[in-house]
């Protein structure tokens, strides 16, 4: 093994073997090889250590990364990051390495919320970036800060003009408009009624939504209906 370095170093000290075991069957795209087995609140916990630090912007300068631990912990300092110019630079660094959907949707940075109209843009542009983690990404920043008071039916356009291949792209277009429908319910339901997605992530997205506890039984029933019986009906396919 190579030289590790003190944040590997410290990693590695924090090592729960079955949860790295469990790590590895639950994140198919991650080669076992680069999991530590650092539990969730033990890499929150260093993350705000290394800021307190002031060693923080020092590890994130180093990418790519050699572990999967490290991507999580990048995700996790940068969604510390206070200042919206230097927390946008940060991650669009980061997104090129991004390689599974656990560190995509950990990495939510809290400064966000507070610049949502400088946000709309670089949503734009991940959607239209072409890279899976990418494309998850910026239609889960329109799920986190787009459905409540600032929401917009332009949106849901955007997330439903999304045309992939991959398996966790669609999974975050269906849990977006299972969301949507749960928060914009009246507003969004025409993208359902009028079947704009591929049949599966059509079908994902009921499901999603049936299966919440935030929908009403009526709306379920009706949405039940809605479901695509026959392969083909959209040129989709699951």
């Amino acid at each position: 093994m190579e030289q590790l370095t003190s944040v590997q170093e410290a990693l590695f000290k924090q090592q729960d073997i079955p949860y790295r075991d469990l790590q590895a069957k639950l994140i198919p795209t991650v080669s076992p090889d680069t999991l530590i087995g650092v539990r969730t609140p033990v890499l929150r916990s260093y993350a705000k250590q290394l800021i307190r630090e002031g060693s923080a912007d020092r590890f994130l300068e180093e990418l790519p990364h050699r572990f999967f631990d490290e991507n999580q912990l990048h995700a996790f300092i940068l969604s510390e990051e206070r200042d919206f110019a230097r927390c946008l630079d940060g991650v669009n660094r980061f997104l090129p390495f991004i390689d599974n959907w656990a560190t995509c949707d950990q990495l939510s940075p809290k400064c966000f919320k507070k610049h949502r109209s400088e946000l709309t843009d670089p949503i734009r542009g991940w959607i239209a970036g072409g890279e899976t983690y990418t494309i998850r990404f910026g239609i889960g920043m329109l799920m986190a800060h787009f459905l409540d008071e600032d929401f917009d039916p332009a949106y849901p356009e955007l997330v439903a003009s999304v045309r992939s291949e991959e398996y966790y792209v669609n999974m975050m277009i269906a849990w977006y408009f299972a969301t949507a429908l749960a928060k914009q319910y009246d507003a969004v339901l025409p993208w359902l009624e009028s079947r704009r997605m591929d049949r599966w992530t059509h079908n994902k997205t009921i499901q999603k939504a049936i299966e919440s506890d935030r929908l009403p039984e009526d709306r379920k029933e009706y949405l039940r209906g809605l479901r695509i019986k026959q392969p083909g009906s959209l040129g989709g396919k699951e």
